[in-house]
């Protein structure tokens, strides 16, 4: 599994300001819709029940929202890079302006587990999200991310 094959260029997106946890959710649906054809109400609804077990906002202003979703049939990932961090409930109370969603099928079982291993290792990175800070062109964030990780198998 790799970043190439997670993150497609259209899955990157670059967005001045979320008003809250709850809207930075929906504009992750609306690029899951837009990049992956995924229904956007769905997806929603997937990420908020996920979030209700316990916050994805993994630290360092950094989250990891991820959700299995029917009718999708590997794993696919969306990028928001965000201009004004939102806060998130994330385990070093600190808002989140680095964030990489994952959505998987419903019975996929050790490719969602690569996927969000590969992401969480990838973005513990401080130097790379450094870099990703820096760029706010979804076309270098995109090439940033895939071609500093796309050697990587999880």
């Amino acid at each position: 599994m790799t970043f190439l094959e997670l993150l497609k260029p259209q899955a990157v997106k670059v967005v001045a300001a979320a008003s809250s946890k709850k809207r930075l959710m929906h504009d992750i649906a609306e690029l899951a819709e837009s990049a992956h054809g995924l229904p956007a109400a769905a997806v929603v609804e997937a990420l908020m029940e996920r979030e209700s077990l316990g916050p994805t906002g993994v630290g360092h202003g950094v989250a990891l929202p991820h959700a299995r979703i029917s009718g999708i049939d590997e794993v696919r990932g969306v990028f928001i890079l965000l201009e004004k961090p939102v806060e998130f409930e994330s385990v070093d109370r600190q808002p989140v302006d680095v964030v990489l969603a994952l959505f998987a099928p419903e019975d996929a079982g050790v490719e969602h587990l690569k996927a969000l291993a590969l992401v969480s290792r990838t973005l513990r990175d401080a130097a790379l999200c450094n870099k990703l800070r820096a760029n706010p062109d979804p076309a270098t964030l995109h090439t940033i991310l895939t071609a500093d990780r796309s050697s990587q198998a999880a």
